[in-house]
């Protein structure tokens, strides 16, 4: 069981250092829809790399469509449109019937869908999951040394171009409804339960809720994307009904 476990845990730890930064400005900047929406984007591109080249450049088609959407969204944060949350929650819209309709055509679309929305990552091996940790150990030196020092359009292009890189390789390992999972809910459990240290909180709450989803997974032979999904999201529910803040 442990053998079988340990590299999915490994690789949500991973996941979870970066996201719950992102997941901070997010939910700072008021925007949730942005991670479904340049996730779905994404995935968006790899459903058609998919159909067209049976998934040959399918990680720079995901990168490609994750770029412009977050460019998009970039110019939208800048200019301030009180509507951005209902023009991200389109733009998700777009992507996910894309995807349905470009799936649609595939003779595996079924499975392929289910991956791209929920992937199972008890599948990963070490070396995807180093490869993932070097990206996202430039994208943290980045956001701190570069991003931070910046102000203005400068600054939030940056961070959503930066965003949808880092989206569109977790995208590709874990899929779009389990990044946004991990993305939000662990986070806003921080941010209700804590005053400070929100980062150190976030990963160490979604370190834990992914264990217990991981060991349900095992134990009853559940989808293990969705479990994740399914905890994490139950999780951050209770306890914003139950917190006040």
């Amino acid at each position: 069981m442990i053998e079988l476990l340990l590299p999915a845990l490994v690789l949500s730890f991973v996941l979870l250092v970066i996201h719950s930064y992102f997941g901070l400005q997010i939910i700072k900047r008021n925007i949730i829809f942005t991670d479904l929406a340049v996730g779905q984007m994404a995935a968006l591109g790899v459903a058609i790399s998919l159909y067209i080249f049976e998934g040959a450049y399918s990680y720079i088609f995901s990168l490609i469509f994750a770029v412009f959407t977050a460019s998009v969204i970039a110019y939208i944060q800048y200019r301030s449109d009180e509507t951005q949350e209902a023009f991200i929650g389109l733009l998700y819209a777009l992507g996910i019937s894309g995807v349905f309709i470009v799936m649609s055509k595939s003779p595996h679309g079924l499975e392929e869908l289910n991956n791209l929305l929920a992937y199972d990552i008890l599948f990963t091996g070490y070396s995807e999951i180093f490869r993932v940790m070097t990206l996202y150990v430039f994208v943290g030196i980045t956001l701190y040394f570069v991003v931070n020092r910046l102000s203005g359009f400068t600054k939030d292009f940056l961070f959503f171009i930066l965003f949808a890189i880092t989206l569109t390789s977790s995208v590709k390992l874990a899929g779009v409804f389990v990044v946004f999972s991990i993305l939000i809910a662990p986070t806003l459990i921080s941010l209700k339960l804590f005053s400070k240290n929100h980062l150190l909180y976030s990963t160490l709450i979604g370190t834990f809720l992914i264990l217990i989803s991981l060991m349900l997974s095992y134990n009853f032979d559940l989808p293990t994307g969705y479990t994740i999904v399914f905890i994490n999201a139950l999780a951050s529910i209770l306890v914003s009904l139950v917190v006040v803040k």
